[in-house]
């Protein structure tokens, strides 16, 4: 059964990545952008027309699309990205250098989300229709349908500009080598960024437990435990969390895709060197090799996260096992 679905979940990898790389190949290709004013950051005017042959040459942007698809095709396969425009490095090592620092932030607010949303979660389905209940509802409403960036901003403005108490931006003190830079000083940086991230995504995984706790406490070894004298925290301790916590992982996993997303926004607000900005740079510079490349990587990293779920509920559900 497990050979199985690992299979089903390779093929459909490899299905998803072909299709994700041919449509960005073509939409990077039909955008009104010119790679050769982009790669040189001025006037094209400036340079002769041997220079400008040699630039084209070099980047292969003389030939037709089609053909420029199927030769960088064949190069990932390989394993050859190809190299950055923008930083004259090869685009793994650009992608692997910024995706490291994209990982500690996405990591800190994907777990900050998940504890803290998983909680408020259990708290709202616990104690329904109270107070505590009703605020928990309206804060995860409100910030369900609030941008990204709009957070950032107000989290800049208040604890950076106005206390004082967070750094503006970058992930580490300016002027300082990045070998040189301490743990309590990254995760100084990371804060803002992180609680960007995680305000956000806790309202989600906070409306979902409290699903899976209402249907808890509706349940009839709940009603029975409340009858025998059983508060209503000893049912959600004792029975409440082990039915919502793996609903909640599961689908924690599966928001990784938006949790890319989200950081793009919040590592343009910070300025924080991640592979979020590293893609948006690209783009408007026309580093299609680089852009291309963070592109495939972002979609294995979000295929990733949603088959660890599957696999997740594979493991435990027995049910699903035979379904399969």
């Amino acid at each position: 059964m497990m050979k199985t679905f690992i299979l089903k979940k390779v093929v459909r990898l490899s299905i998803i990545v072909a299709v994700v790389a041919g449509f960005s190949f073509t939409m990077v290709n039909l955008a009104p952008l010119d790679p050769v004013t982009a790669y040189l950051g001025f006037d094209r005017m400036q340079i002769s027309q041997a220079q400008e042959e040699q630039i084209i040459r070099r980047w292969g942007l003389g030939k037709p699309p089609v053909e420029r698809f199927f030769i960088w095709s064949k190069r990932i396969i390989t394993g050859d990205f190809g190299r950055s425009v923008i930083f004259n490095q090869p685009v793994t090592s650009v992608i692997a250098k910024r995706f490291s620092a994209s990982l500690w932030l996405m990591a800190l607010a994907w777990g900050l989300s998940g504890i803290c949303g998983f909680v408020l979660g259990v708290a709202a389905g616990t104690y329904r229709g109270s107070v505590l209940d009703q605020g928990i509802r309206i804060y995860a409403y409100v910030l369900a349908s609030t941008p990204a960036f709009w957070i950032g901003m107000l989290l800049l403005v208040i604890f950076a500009v106005q206390l004082g108490w967070l750094p503006f931006c970058c992930a580490g003190p300016l002027g300082v080598p990045p070998d040189e830079i301490t743990f309590l000083q990254r995760l100084r940086h990371l804060l803002l960024p992180a609680l960007t991230l995680s305000i956000i995504g806790i309202a989600q995984i906070a409306m979902h437990t409290r699903e899976k706790m209402i249907d808890v406490f509706m349940s009839d070894y709940a009603l029975f435990a409340m009858a025998q004298g059983e508060s209503r925290l000893g049912v959600a301790l004792r029975h409440g969390l082990r039915h919502a916590l793996l609903p909640a992982v599961t689908l924690q996993f599966a928001t990784l895709g938006e949790l890319f997303g989200g950081s793009v926004l919040a590592e343009q607000v910070f300025s924080y060197p991640g592979l979020g900005r590293t893609a948006v740079e690209a783009g408007v510079r026309g580093d299609v090799p680089l852009l291309l490349g963070i592109v495939l990587c972002s979609t294995l990293f979000v295929v990733a996260g949603n088959t660890i779920a599957d696999l997740i509920y594979q493991l435990v559900d027995p049910r699903i096992r035979l379904a399969n």
